[in-house]
């Protein structure tokens, strides 16, 4: 095309040097050609390897090895000894077939190992040492910095936490926050020591594992957990004190000891009761010490013949006359309800229960009320309806009711029933007697409180679990 294009470009009027332009057209084209295809031929010349490709099919080859390795321009030279045969001929081919490899100068020197030989133990022991002595300083200084650290992990925490006094009071909240800071102290202290050491990848691991481990430590103490997260809500909202009188879950005792897993009751029996903190938490808690006062009841019953009025002016008197009894909140008797053969009254009192005991003081009101209804001829009658005789009944068959023997009656004169009234009131005012010594000894009664006690045997008593008070 280019050579067409210049014979039809050349005017007609130089015919003369046609056929010379022709020659050095067609020369033109020859070189034009040329230089085309020499410009798309491949070029298959590589670069050599390094030298440290090299070492590493080497070391891959044989790890053991120690072979020197010089690269000029495409011949690559080894130098060295080796233990085995089949190792030195994997080394020469691998590395003669690598791009840009003509020729593999071997001056590898082949030395058997000797049966049972010592000599790789002894070539690991000295990189070994060598490596050692490298990372020495290191070494040093990272251990040194971790033990610093380690000695310094509960001051220094201690110091982290002074600020949280102002917030709580809680002393497991204190001790969980401050034990936290010791631990991630000392981690960054194995941090820094390993870092130093050159284990880099190594510390990142133990960093990055501690969330997992954390997780997976979560999962399978669930429980444990439960009872640790109670503990710390139970050390701040403090619904109860050491010492104090609760019931949780039917159990009712002194609360002696409260750890991070467990509070221990001291029942009114002496027993030891551990009671998980989760189940504390999630339960109702009556805490009967929190408000001194308590109140106490109890129901007696009385005849519908008797008085109600009176029956209950009589119980105010003995309540009111009664140490133990507290004037405020007052007393009260009130009818409950009405029985089959009894009008029943329910008996109000209060008492101070951390120096006398409830069930005492109704034990003694109780008797003192029935000896002073006795001493008043206010029946007390229960519900079975019995009729009782104390001199036996006799009985009469039905044919001889009209024998004048069995019939006849004594004779009564008005003396014989004198005596009999004069007795009467003897044994009443017998009994009313009675009925004011026991309201008057009843001053000498045993009604102090149980809790003291209680209290005392569980600070004599063994501790059946080991730990700190938390609260």
């Amino acid at each position: 095309m280019i050579c067409r294009f210049f014979l039809h470009s050349v005017n007609d009027n130089n015919q003369a040097l046609q056929p010379r332009l022709n020659r050095w057209i067609l020369l033109l084209s020859l070189v034009t050609m040329l230089t085309c295809l020499t410009g798309i031929t491949p070029n298959y010349a590589q670069a050599a390897p390094s030298t440290d490709t090299v070492q590493q099919l080497i070391k891959i080859n044989d790890p053991s090895s120690e072979l020197k390795v010089e690269i000029n321009g495409s011949v690559v030279k080894l130098t060295g000894t080796i233990t085995e045969l089949e190792s030195k001929q994997r080394i020469i081919n691998t590395i003669a077939i690598l791009p840009g490899v003509t020729d593999v100068v071997d001056n590898i020197q082949l030395h058997a190992m000797e049966p049972l030989s010592l000599a790789p133990l002894q070539h690991d022991a000295q990189q070994f040492w060598t490596k050692t002595l490298q990372y020495l300083p290191n070494l040093a200084l990272g251990l040194a910095i971790f033990l610093v650290l380690f000695w310094l992990s509960h001051p220094l925490a201690r110091l982290l936490i002074r600020p949280l006094t102002w917030v709580t009071q809680s002393e497991l909240i204190r001790l969980v926050m401050q034990r936290s800071f010791s631990v991630l102290i000392i981690l960054l202290g194995l941090y820094i020591f390993l870092r130093l050491a050159g284990l880099t990848q190594f510390a990142v691991a133990i960093i990055s594992s501690t969330g997992v481990i954390g997780l997976i430590l979560g999962f399978a103490f669930k429980d444990i957990a439960e009872n640790f997260i109670s503990s710390l809500l139970l050390s701040v909202q403090r619904p109860f004190k050491l010492g104090d009188v609760i019931a949780v879950e039917g159990h009712l005792g002194v609360v002696k000891k409260v750890t991070a897993r467990a509070t221990t009751l001291v029942d009114y029996d002496g027993n030891h009761i551990q009671i998980p903190n989760a189940t504390i938490y999630k339960n109702v808690i009556k805490n009967l010490t929190a408000n001194p006062r308590m109140r106490g009841h109890f129901v007696i019953g009385i005849g519908y013949d008797a008085g109600v009025r009176k029956a209950q002016d009589i119980a105010m008197e003995i309540m009111n006359a009664h140490h133990g009894v507290l004037a405020d909140p007052e007393p009260q008797v009130l009818i409950k309800n009405l029985g089959s053969s009894t009008i029943n009254l329910q008996v109000y009192f209060w008492v101070n229960a951390e120096t006398h005991s409830v069930p005492k003081v109704a034990s003694i009101l109780m008797r003192m009320l029935v000896r002073a209804y006795e001493a008043n001829e206010i029946s007390m009658p229960d519900d079975a309806r019995e009729r009782i005789f104390p001199q036996g009944l006799q009985l009469v068959p039905s044919e001889h009711l009209h024998d004048d023997s069995l019939l006849s009656t004594k004779h009564i004169t008005p003396q014989s029933t004198e005596q009999s009234i004069q007795q009467a009131r003897q044994q009443q005012n017998k009994k009313a007697q009675q009925s004011m010594d026991e309201a008057h000894n009843g001053a000498s009664d045993d009604i102090s409180s149980d809790t003291d006690d209680i209290r005392q045997q569980a600070a004599q008593s063994r501790d059946p679990e080991t730990g700190a008070n938390i609260i």
